[in-house]
């Protein structure tokens, strides 16, 4: 189908003798890109088989076996080296071996098609020994005007755009005008939980590279101050999980249609990987909204939910149109006292 809407998910190591494999399998019409970390490299989540000092020794070969038959479904792969950070690494030669040695494993074993990084060495790296794999900017990166994009056009063949811009529709046609003059791809990633313009992002973002490290020792405290989960710890901010989200609704995904081929889910650490996929290639969902984010906050704000059924038609094109002041705007606030109820125990 012509402008068809494919996706690109984040892969996932369940536990129970179950397979995001099967996933991949049940919804392969509708993916076009699976990503994942390769085992404990730093990347934009935390390392995917250690956990205080336990290495779960079978990760590796799970992993191996699942990408491998999911590339055999035809389904691309993209590998993540996508660190904030690499410490006092982050210029060495031993960063770009290691980089090396990953890429030339994962190449010969497998074959990866494109690669997500952060840092302009990796991207070098990559970029100056295999050539003939895509580089695509993370979106943590905040890549949101043509002068950056200018900037990194040696380096980098496609990138993720920065989130807050998502229901930026002049935003999106400008940076993509540019890319398709260009010979380079633009992405967008559709389901992000975290808050826009987040002022302690770049921080978490340097703590979950070093994720191993910081948590092997006796931390001040268990959570990051002033981060979202902190921030939603008090219900008189629960409105702003409307108002200051870049978040799509399933059900709104098709206004993009034309513009982005492929659309990024983050669907790596949320607890039901299925349930996001689904919604998102079925575009509808009927139930907590808050399911389908990573980060998701369900169960903290667990029994009340926001109720995506309840959404009314014309919100979207609504919240398109708006000049994005809220201190002059009360259309949010007043769409989120609709939708946040209190559910049953």
């Amino acid at each position: 189908m012509e402008n068809e809407i494919k996706f690109s998910a984040g892969y996932q190591l369940l536990e129970q003798d179950r397979l995001f494999l099967d996933i991949v399998r049940k919804y392969k019409h509708k993916i076009d890109e699976v990503y994942f970390p390769w085992l404990n490299i730093p990347s934009g989540r935390g390392p995917i088989a250690e956990r205080t000092g336990y290495v779960n020794w079978e990760a590796q070969k799970q992993i191996e076996y699942e990408i491998k038959q999911i590339k055999k479904l035809g389904i691309k792969l993209n590998l993540l080296l996508n660190a904030s950070c690499w410490g006092g690494f982050s210029l060495s030669t031993n960063l770009s071996n290691m980089v090396l040695s990953i890429v030339e494993y994962l190449s010969g074993e497998i074959g990866i098609d494109s690669i997500t990084a952060f840092s302009p060495l990796v991207a070098y790296t990559i970029k100056k020994n295999f050539p003939e794999i895509e580089i695509r900017a993370s979106v943590n990166m905040k890549i949101s005007s043509i002068t950056a994009m200018e900037q990194l056009s040696d380096i980098f063949d496609s990138f993720m755009m920065q989130k807050e811009f998502n229901r930026n529709f002049e935003k999106i046609q400008t940076l993509k005008k540019w890319c398709d003059r260009n010979g380079k791809k633009l992405s967008i990633l559709v389901n992000s939980g975290c808050m826009n313009f987040c002022a302690v992002q770049t921080f978490h973002d340097n703590v979950i590279a070093h994720e191993l490290e910081v948590f092997s020792k006796a931390n001040v405290v268990e959570d990051i101050p002033g981060n979202c989960w902190s921030y939603y710890q008090k219900s008189k901010n629960w409105k702003n999980l409307i108002i200051n989200h870049s978040w799509v609704r399933p059900e709104d995904i098709h206004y993009y249609k034309g513009i982005f081929p492929v659309m990024k889910l983050a669907t790596r650490i949320n607890p039901d990987p299925e349930k996001v996929i689904r919604a998102y290639c079925t575009e509808k969902f009927n139930d907590n909204l808050l399911d389908l984010f990573e980060p998701s906050h369900t169960r903290l704000l667990f029994p009340y939910i926001i109720d995506n059924s309840r959404f009314p038609e014309t919100w979207f094109k609504t919240i398109l149109s708006c000049d994005r002041n809220c201190t002059k705007c009360d259309y949010c606030e007043k769409i989120f006292k609709v939708v946040f109820e209190k559910t049953e125990i």
